[in-house]
């Protein structure tokens, strides 16, 4: 494993659905693509609470500039901060949301799909 720094989602998300497009829909397709959801899912869960965490420093340093002025530089320079690391934690969050909802439909369609293919033991 090369992965340093953990891995790149986007990548292993892409890699995941390029792997279920080119195969058949099968029952261990299907269980593998539901096991990474839950990872999803999980992951998606973590960043919501870092989100949200953030969200909450990020306020408690407006009512600090806002309330105590005499700290304005520095709560200026926290928020700013702060705004930033929230857009980019925004942008993954509403990347992990939407590769989630993406993923149910293709479990959906994996289960369809399995539905509908002719069973091979129906004409022995």
């Amino acid at each position: 494993m090369n992965d340093k720094f953990g891995i790149n989602i986007k990548q292993y998300c892409r890699a995941h659905e390029a792997e279920i497009r080119a195969q058949k829909p099968t029952p261990a397709l299907l269980r593998e693509h539901l096991t990474k959801l839950k990872w999803l899912q999980h992951e998606r869960l973590v960043h919501l609470i870092v989100v949200v965490m953030t969200v909450l420093v990020e306020l408690f340093t407006v009512d600090l500039a806002v309330l105590h002025p005499e700290t304005n530089p520095l709560a200026a320079a926290v928020m700013l901060l702060l705004a930033v690391l929230l857009g980019f934690y925004f942008w993954h969050y509403f990347f992990l949301e939407n590769t989630v909802q993406r993923w149910y439909k293709i479990a959906d369609s994996l289960r369809k799909n399995m539905e509908s293919a002719p069973d091979k033991n129906q004409g022995r």
